[in-house]
């Protein structure tokens, strides 16, 4: 599954009633709680890599990447948007990118 095909489904799940969607329900409480789930799926996935147990962080990054994609959902914020930043990223070093947002 890609990103983009990840994408999709969020957009098809948010359109269904919030009483069958989890996807709906989370974004009908709002951009925030939809960033608020995103942290703690994030600090369960750093957990799971500390523990180092690679089936449990593989399942916990899961939900990082579904959540992370409804918070951008929250946001009307496309995967092709944050694509195109991280392609105009690439051909610079991670130190000269970082250190040119200052």
């Amino acid at each position: 599954m890609t990103l983009e095909e990840l994408e999709t489904i969020v957009a098809q799940r948010a359109k269904a009633s919030p009483d069958e969607s989890w996807t709906a329900k989370l974004l009908t409480k709002g951009p925030e709680k939809c960033a608020e789930k995103f942290g703690e799926e994030a600090i369960e996935a750093v957990i799971e890599a500390v523990k180092d147990d690679r089936q449990k962080l593989a399942s916990e990054a899961a939900d990082v990447l579904f959540h992370l994609l409804v918070m951008l959902k929250a946001r009307d914020v496309a995967v092709a948007d944050v694509m195109a930043v991280l392609a105009q990223r690439q051909g610079q070093s991670g130190l000269a990118e970082k250190a040119s947002r200052g």
